[in-house]
């Protein structure tokens, strides 16, 4: 059995206290303790960018992260990115655009694609793409998602 360990961290603006096992993964906490079920779990390897989250404002995997690297962190997940301002534009662009399918990738995209408008609101096609490349999907292409992006750059400019 795992050793249990105290973390705090703020999740969404909101202070969060608990123990978990040593060995969790932040991705399982997420889920499972926060029930916040809009990060989702791919591959469980880094390689497909569902778990996309922010983490101290950075875009990561929450897969690859354990739970006690959390401990003093804020997190931001797709179900806390609408008190971005930006966020409206982005989601309203992927339905424009019809960037959402199957939708499984779509928070990660979207949490990948706010990071790079946080970061460049005005991004070039090549920077949309290097931007998304961490994030998988099986349905769309890229082509929709990258005009939905690059729409959303141009729509929080204005």
């Amino acid at each position: 059995m795992a050793q249990v360990i105290d973390i705090s961290f703020t999740l969404n603006g909101k202070e969060c206290k608990l123990s978990v096992p040593a060995n969790a993964v932040l991705l399982d906490v997420i889920r499972d303790k926060m029930y916040l079920t809009g990060t989702k779990e791919g591959c469980g390897r880094g390689e497909c960018g569902a778990c996309t989250i922010l983490f101290n404002g950075r875009s990561v995997n929450a897969c690859l992260i354990l739970a006690l690297q959390a401990d003093g962190a804020e997190i931001v997940t797709i179900e806390g990115a609408g008190v971005e301002k930006k966020l409206p534009s982005i989601q309203k662009a992927f339905v424009e655009e019809g960037a959402v399918q199957c939708g499984f990738c779509t928070p990660g995209m979207i949490m990948s694609s706010l990071y790079l408008l946080n970061k460049n609101p005005n991004p070039s096609i090549a920077e949309i793409r290097e931007g998304i490349s961490g994030n998988l999907c099986r349905c769309t292409g890229y082509v929709k998602i990258i005009k939905a992006v690059e729409k959303a750059g141009k729509d929080i400019g204005k």
